[in-house]
């Protein structure tokens, strides 16, 4: 199979025929070569995971209640999505977005910033925290992604994963979710960074996506493209309760 067949492959089977792969980022190349793109969802079951929507300020995507009154615990739904740098865009599912953007901005790497964090203290589903990259300070634009997920021996600690894959080809992405699907618990996602499609814009693939996530527990998406050299961006975004 092709890049593309696989990455269309895992798109029907990892996202359309999934109930919860949970919250998600992919970072790859726009299938018209116009642009870098991130795309960033959040799902939810419960109703405060469900009380929630993507708000844009300036270039910082955040998450914040629809409803401020129904707010149960806000330390792990209310955070920064997206982040820039001058030339470097950041998301994650967590508040880790704005530990790596710190410590980008003090000369860490990706790394050091993010070992201070640990997987999510939701116990028994210890979500991982997912983190995403694309940096153009280099002599090429480079793709970072993390996942710090509970130890599968002891939960209590957290294993370490970075991937730096090779840029990838017009049309694909690099992604990874907090599950494997649906559960109680909720498996944890534990496979290399999946291979899934990226469209020609990001409106294609705004909808791209928000038609293939579950229509129950799909929450808010967004798509951030990025001009090939890093110089600018812009974001699109969908919410479900409007």
């Amino acid at each position: 199979m092709s890049a593309t067949e696989i990455a269309n492959a895992t798109l029907q089977s990892h996202v359309a025929d999934n109930p919860y792969p949970g919250r998600g980022l992919i970072i790859g190349k726009a299938a018209n070569g116009s642009a870098w793109q991130q795309v960033y969802w959040i799902m939810g079951r419960s109703p405060n995971s469900r009380n929630r929507q993507f708000a844009l300020e300036g270039s910082t995507l955040r998450t914040e209640p629809f409803d401020p009154s129904k707010v149960e615990d806000p330390s792990l739904i209310i955070y920064e999505a997206m982040l820039e740098l001058p030339g470097t865009f950041l998301l994650s599912n967590g508040d880790q977005t704005r530990t790596l953007c710190d410590g980008l901005a003090a000369g860490k790497s990706m790394k050091d910033a993010l070992a201070s964090r640990e997987r999510e203290p939701d116990a028994p589903n210890y979500t991982p925290r997912i983190t995403g990259m694309l940096d153009f300070t280099g002599a090429q634009p480079e793709i970072g992604l993390s996942i710090l997920k509970a130890n599968k021996i002891d939960p209590t600690f957290t294993d370490r994963h970075y991937y730096f894959p090779q840029a990838p080809a017009n049309g694909i992405g690099y992604g990874l979710t907090t599950y494997m699907g649906d559960g109680n618990p909720l498996p944890t996602f534990d496979v290399d960074p999946l291979l899934l499609p990226i469209a020609d814009t990001a409106e294609q693939t705004l909808e791209l996506y928000w038609n293939k996530l579950d229509a129950e527990n799909r929450i808010s998406l967004a798509v951030k493209e990025v001009a090939l050299d890093g110089s600018s961006s812009r974001v699109v975004l969908k919410n479900k309760y409007v």
